[in-house]
């Protein structure tokens, strides 16, 4: 239980799913009172950051519904003095404190993040876990990781969202060329927010896999973003398919909004985590992994062609049996044996006794001897003695089956010389 499922004695590769898609849903279903634990730690570390990005937005909301922006001041007289850019001045200045202090949440953020990502990569891996021992394991491991990759896309997120509200606030009164000038820039920011979030998502699968230093991870993640953009905008929506639901939400009303934020609660963070990593070890097994001397391909799921990290695991699963073989069939387990009961007793011998004496003793363990041998002959047929036989009958068969192919595999030695006299043979 301790080692997960590769080192039980009732392992079969073959039961495991055969590709990406059926281990996530393998993964989902069967360890899903986990994967709410791990959310909760997550949403645990998110809450200031998550509150910071609440307040912010209701007090921008509030500052357009109660600026100074209309014709009069609701008295009759009109407002003196120009208003004309005030409501996008206040919005470069509401979005910079917030996140700049959103960035800031992100240090404590990163804790949640670098744990949740190593617990969802060692199930992803189908190991065993135990979610507290393993999340803080995850956190002493990963925290730099995680602390990098938010801060990565924070400072991203700042610069971009200040440089469209910049624009917006230039193009009041600009002419044409310089409008459409700021809607290039934009445009651009914001693609700029959309590939840094692509490659955020990278540095954080790479970081958990592959130790690798900050200006690499950049590149890495760059590389793998340009060369898998269709996948890596597909699975980074799918990931974030519990954040989109609250938009779509609002569609449905007020009981739409509270069914979505449910859903983030209860597994939004560990779903797109479980996803992203998923897809990235399907990545990272096709481009990287090969290419790394000891490292596994195909780690959680079935290879059918049978590739060389299956024939390890078949020799691991031998050396395992020839291990257990070693101790010999044990006495206990293999036959009956009678438990102790008052029916027979051993005649005792008397302080002075006779040959008569002698003769009892040795009839009442004659008797005892008889009645085990009765017993385990009655009993020889039970399930429990026949099925550890038969396994262990099994286990000395593949060994042996084993043993055959491995000296067959080997190549002969060409054979010796024969002396052509007998000096040469002396």
């Amino acid at each position: 239980m301790l080692e997960g499922k590769e080192r039980s004695e009732e392992y079969a590769r073959s039961t495991l799913p055969t590709n990406r898609w059926q281990l996530f849903w393998d993964v989902f279903k069967g360890n899903f009172g986990k994967i709410v634990k791990i959310n909760l730690l997550i949403l645990v570390f998110c809450l200031p950051s998550i509150m910071v990005l609440f307040f912010g937005s209701q007090y921008r909301a509030s500052t357009g519904r109660l600026g100074p922006f209309g014709l009069s001041t609701g008295l009759g007289y009109p407002c003196s003095g120009p208003l004309t850019g005030i409501a996008e001045y206040n919005l470069i200045m509401t979005e910079l404190l917030t996140y700049g202090i959103f960035l800031f949440t992100m240090i404590l953020a990163a804790v949640g993040l670098s744990g949740g990502m190593y617990v969802i990569r060692n199930m992803i891996w189908t190991e065993g876990i135990f979610v507290s021992n393993d999340f803080w394991r995850g956190v002493k491991r990963n925290y730099k990781n995680a602390l990098q990759a938010a801060l990565f896309f924070c400072t991203i997120l700042l610069l971009c969202k200040t440089m469209i509200n910049v624009a917006h606030f230039t193009s009041i009164g600009a002419d044409k060329l310089h409008r459409t000038m700021l809607t290039i820039s934009i445009v651009s920011s914001w693609i700029f927010i959309v590939l840094g979030a692509m490659m955020t998502f990278w540095i954080i699968a790479l970081g958990v896999n592959y130790k690798m230093k900050f200006l690499l991870l950049l590149r890495n993640s760059f590389l793998l973003t340009i060369g898998t953009i269709p996948q890596t905008i597909f699975f980074g929506f799918l990931a974030l398919l519990p954040v989109f639901l609250i938009f779509l939400a609002k569609i449905l009303g007020t009981f739409g909004i509270i069914i979505a934020i449910f859903v983030i609660l209860l597994f939004g963070f560990a779903w797109a985590l479980l996803v992203w990593l998923d897809f990235a070890q399907w990545v990272f097994d096709k481009y990287i992994n090969p290419k790394i001397s000891g490292a596994k391909v195909g780690r959680g799921i079935y290879n059918k062609d049978g590739t060389k990290d299956d024939e390890d695991d078949v020799t691991q699963s031998i050396e395992y049996q020839r291990l257990i073989l070693s101790h010999g069939r044990s006495r206990l387990v293999a036959r009956p044996i009678k438990p102790i009961d008052d029916s027979l007793q051993l005649y005792e011998l008397p302080q002075s006794f006779s040959r008569e004496d002698l003769k009892k003793l040795r009839e009442s363990k004659e008797n005892i001897k008889e009645d085990t041998e009765t017993f385990a002959e009655e009993h020889k047929n039970d399930a429990r003695y026949v099925e550890y036989n038969r396994v262990y009958d099994e286990r000395e068969r593949a060994v042996a089956e084993a043993d055959v192919k491995k000296n067959k595999k080997r190549p002969k030695k060409p054979p010796k010389k024969l002396p052509e006299n007998q000096d040469d043979a002396k």
